[in-house]
């Protein structure tokens, strides 16, 4: 075995890889070649360390020196200083790394403070094409236990006691869940892996997949023990290519060292693993609608009952649950229920990932403990709002979830606080909105996504829908009735309850969510024709004050000629020939130009 004195580990998730990692490594390579230290540290490239907003990272260990937006031609100054003299780049560093002169390891990070990684807790840490490094870091031991000494009753038994809740949305009890299609008759069974994350500022089970595939397989391998599989697959999106590729790579990885295959571990038990793509659907993400595009059908939802755990693929009895469900299972084996219920509240135990997106300094994914506030994510992990703005909402749960307002910020963070507030967990996206977004634009944006996205197989969610938006459009184009908004709300209801799935019966909820919270903004758009945001274009109005010195940038800025005036005179504005393009008002520096 090889032995280096330092690790440089260089992001290589989707984020980073856009923003040219593999440059970084290249030329990291090249360096240690040229100063003769490619036999003292060692490059690895991992999947996602999580602060999105400082990518590309490069961490360098036993430091722990965090380096963030690293470009190309950084990599030399951090070899020649820091790898070759032993002086950290302090120049180079993520900005929350150096305080009052100390430099910070990336676990010292506020970003990284709160969090508690089990679902995460690879990636960023080994270079998830190597096996070897999976297995050096406990990989397939829980896998190993559970074969040579759990019976699947037991495995059942410990998933239940633990209280890991599906983190596909739904929160279902994962354990009963397995004992439901453990208990279903059939001559055969599958497993599935559903990684069709469709939200939009979404990318947790991508980043799992991306930075540790092989926690998947094995929590699939057991899965498909304790139900009575022998066969699994996983459903991913075909805009996925690294986790596509990493995936195969760990599956190939595994056959060959016999943990996927026959008599795993010298056992009788037999699992084999395979990937489905899926084209991009959203609607595919409820399970039954998965299943048909698994089977080679058009991705639409059945009816419910029967469940999957009795008929799935095939109209085989089918367990399915999403990548962040499987990818906390091998821990739950190796450490206890115990431990994974002793994090957590009550009712929602463990931990969650999410995506923080949206207004906010920190963008990226984490993993909380359930039961951390909404607060402590926006302004201690997420870094607060940018620019000194103040917060006005979070939306959480995707398409299919709410907005939350500020005086719901310290509201723990868990499945039935968030329900309790017209919100959802959802798979995890968490999207901060600060004082400058309009919430019926919010609440239009989500709904144009679903309407988008819905299969169109029952009426409901295919025309109800269709007609909230229309609805929303008219409001946002300056000619709602103080009627519309008990349309919207009838609509939704109706909505709801008729819906056949998943998409349709929370379509509604980004509507209703801001109807509740922030009622008061679409009545400004109905009664007094404006939006108090200055975000719908329909109903803004740009007035010239006399603050206006006839410095003419506004009216070299205006691309209709909207504008008269001349030199040192106030100027004016033609409404008739006004676009309400805003650039008059970046252009003006004395800010005499006014919504």
């Amino acid at each position: 075995m090889e032995l280096f004195r330092s690790h440089v580990l260089v992001c290589g998730g989707t984020g980073c890889t856009s923003s040219g990692c593999q440059k970084i490594i290249d030329k990291m390579d090249t360096e240690l070649k040229k100063h003769q230290l490619e036999t003292e540290v060692k490059v690895i490239k991992t999947g996602c360390f999580g602060l999105c907003e400082a990518g590309p990272i490069v961490i360098v260990y036993p430091e722990g020196a965090f380096y963030s937006r690293i470009e190309e031609k950084d990599v030399e100054r951090i070899v020649e200083e820091h790898l070759l003299k032993g002086r950290i780049v302090t120049s180079l560093l993520f900005k929350d790394a150096v305080e009052e002169g100390k430099v910070k390891s990336i676990d010292e990070v506020g970003f990284y403070q709160k969090q508690q990684r089990v679902a995460l807790r690879n990636c960023g840490v080994i270079n998830p094409e190597e096996i070897d490094e999976y297995i050096a870091f406990d990989g397939y031991k829980a896998l190993a236990k559970v074969l040579t000494e759990m019976t699947p009753e037991e495995v059942i038994d410990v998933m239940k006691k633990s209280g890991l809740r599906g983190r596909g949305g739904g929160g279902f009890p994962s354990g009963l869940k397995w004992e439901f299609t453990a208990k279903a008759t059939g001559d055969q069974k599958y497993v599935a892996c559903n990684a069709d994350e469709g939200d939009p500022g979404a990318f947790m089970d991508r980043s799992v997949l991306e930075g540790d595939p092989h926690a998947i397989i094995e929590a699939m391998a057991i899965a498909g023990y304790a139900v009575g599989a022998d066969m699994g697959y996983v459903y991913i999106r075909a805009e996925y290519p690294i986790a596509v590729k990493r995936l195969q790579i760990a599956i190939e990885a595994a056959k060959e060292y016999g943990l996927l295959g026959k008599n795993i571990f010298g056992t009788d038990f037999n699992f084999d693993l395979e990937i489905r793509l899926g084209a991009g659907a959203f609607v595919c993400g409820e399970e039954t609608a998965l299943i048909n595009s698994i089977e080679g059908k058009r991705g639409m939802p059945r009816p419910r009952p029967p469940f999957p755990a009795h008929k799935g693929i095939w109209n085989k009895p089918t367990l399915l649950n999403n990548v962040e469900t499987y990818a906390n299972v091998p821990q739950i084996m190796l450490k206890g229920a115990d431990w994974f219920a002793g994090i957590g509240t009550e009712k929602s135990k463990g931990t969650k990932v999410f995506a923080l997106g949206g207004k906010i300094n920190n963008t990226g994914l984490l993993e909380i403990p359930m039961g951390t506030t909404l607060r402590e994510v926006i302004y201690e992990v997420g870094g607060g709002i940018p620019n000194g703005k103040a917060f006005k909402a979070v939306q959480t749960g995707g398409p299919s979830g709410g907005c939350i307002p500020a005086a719901h910020l310290d509201t723990p963070i868990d499945y039935d606080n968030l329900i309790a507030l017209g919100s959802m967990m959802g798979s995890g996206g968490m999207i901060v909105m600060d004082e400058d977004n309009c919430m019926v634009d919010i609440a239009r944006f989500f709904l144009d996504f679903t309407v988008d996205e819905s299969c169109g197989k029952c009426a409901p969610c295919r025309i109800g829908t269709k007609r909230m938006l229309e609805l929303l459009d008219k409001i946002i184009e300056g000619k709602g009735e103080i009627e519309d908004i008990g349309r919207l709300e009838d609509l939704a209801n109706t909505i709801k309850s008729a819906s056949l799935c998943g998409l349709g019966q929370t379509a509604p909820n980004p509507v209703l969510s801001t109807l509740h919270y922030f009622k008061h903004e679409y009545e400004a758009h109905i009664i007094d024709k404006k939006c108090p945001a200055g975000v719908c274009q329909a109903l803004l109005s740009y007035t010239i004050t006399d603050a206006c010195k006839g410095c003419t940038l506004c009216k070299k800025a205006c691309p209709v000629d909207a504008i008269i005036g001349e030199k040192k005179e106030l100027h004016r504005i033609d409404e008739a020939k006004c676009i309400k393009c805003g650039a008059c008002l970046d252009k003006c520096p004395f800010k005499a130009i006014v919504i």
